[in-house]
Formats: structure tokens, sequence, C-alpha cells
């Protein structure tokens, strides 16, 4: 399948009319922050593909009617779901501190050869840097990491793999991340990526500003890749990447 991630910009190649045939062949789309909720809406409506979205650290005048309290202190604590249908506003997933296991976006397994659901996981926010809305320490972010363990542990047992996606706003730390407070990356993170081994960290948060810059980093089973503006990925991956 292919998978079209965005974020941080709206890209004018994706907010056109002739987006579709632009991206004939898309099957998901990822949000990975910072966007506006009519670009999404305006992304699900042109595509009509299952659109999966978490909120970064700018454009949360709605994050509200996703959290039953927007303070960040609270935000850590909601409970992560096993969702496979439920949507909410625009049309999208709001994968913020849930994880999925979407049955209509199956796949042939190349290690088993059987049908398998994509099982896709996100969180919001970005490091805490002036005590804004959905921010976090790498503490308090670890912990909502470690609210989905139960889960993860299920996928495990079920379909003999923790994670295929993790999505996520900041990158993992010294993955694509800069040295400023605000873009400091999540050594938690790092640590979700050596537990359970996502396919997978989908990021938005560090712009490119010069397009040459790395945006794909492989780190031992786990390809780390930066969604701004727009990228298209292969899942499952080719072999030999």
């Amino acid at each position: 399948m292919k998978i079209l991630c965005v974020s941080d910009q709206i890209d004018p190649l994706i907010y056109n009319q002739n987006a579709v045939k632009l991206f004939p062949d898309i099957d998901l789309i990822m949000c990975a922050g910072d966007l506006p909720m009519d670009y999404i809406d305006f992304i699900v409506s042109t595509f009509n593909k299952p659109t999966y979205f978490i909120f970064g650290n700018h454009n949360l005048s709605e994050y509200r009617y996703y959290h039953k309290n927007k303070t960040p202190v609270i935000a850590q604590y909601q409970m992560t779901s096993e969702i496979e249908g439920i949507q909410n506003g625009h049309g999208a997933f709001y994968a913020g501190f849930h994880v999925f296991r979407n049955h209509k976006l199956a796949f042939k397994d190349p290690l088993t050869g059987k049908m398998t659901p994509l099982l896709i996981a996100g969180v919001s926010g970005s490091i805490k840097y002036n005590n804004g809305l959905n921010q976090y320490t790498d503490k308090q972010m670890k912990n909502c990491l470690r609210r989905m363990i139960p889960s993860l542990i299920f996928n495990k047992i079920r379909y003999g793999r923790y994670l295929d996606i993790l999505l996520t706003h900041a990158s993992p730390r010294h993955i694509h991340d800069q040295e400023d407070p605000c873009h400091k990356g999540f050594d938690s993170f790092n640590w979700f990526i050596s537990k359970f081994k996502p396919v997978y960290l989908i990021h938005g948060h560090i712009h490119l500003y010069d397009m040459r810059t790395e945006r794909i980093t492989k780190i031992n089973k786990t390809t780390v890749v930066n969604a701004y503006a727009h990228c298209v990925l292969d899942f499952p991956q080719e072999p030999g990447k």
C-alpha cells in the first residue's frame, strides 16, 4: 500500500484540485501535526482514504474537542484505546494516545503469508519549552507511551508484532531534531522503537528549508520519516529498504 504523509505546511501539491491525479494510488494518509483542521478535512474529502492525525504544538484550536481537559498535565493520562472504527470530526481518526487495528487496511504479512490488519498508534505533542498546550517533558511522554503497552502486547500475541506505524509530531532525540528548546526530540521515542520495533515512526515538527536535508533514517528495524510538507511511503517496505 502507498502511504501519503503530511505535516506542518499546507502543501500546494496536496491542497490542489488535481491532487488525486498527482497521487493516484494512495491507500492511507498520516497527518503528523501542526496542520489546520480544514486542511485535514480537505484531504479526507479529496482522497476519500483512511486518514489519521495527531496534534503538534500549533494549530490547537480544536484540541479541546479531543481531550476532556485541555491542559498538558491531564492530557498525558488519556487512556489508550483499542479502536477499529471510531472516527471523530472531519472524517479522520484522531490517533493521539490511541492504538488502532485497521482491518480495512489488511495486508499479507511477508513473514507469515497471512492477512493481517495494519497496526497503528499515535501520540500528540512536542517537548515542553514554554508550558504551552500539548507540550510534555520526556518523563510525561514516556508515561503516555507506557499506557499503550497492554494493547501492544495483545498485538504481539495475536499478530506476531507490536506495531507497524507510530505517528508522532516530535522526532526521536538526535534523529532529525534540532538543539533549540522547541525542536528537541524525545529520548522516550528511542526507548519505544528499541522495544516495540514499528516499521515506521512518522513525525513532523522539523521544517525542511533545504529539501536536501536527510528526512528518512533507518534505526535498527524502524525507519524514521520526517513528513514535512509531504512524502510517500511504501508498506510493507520493499526488500532491502
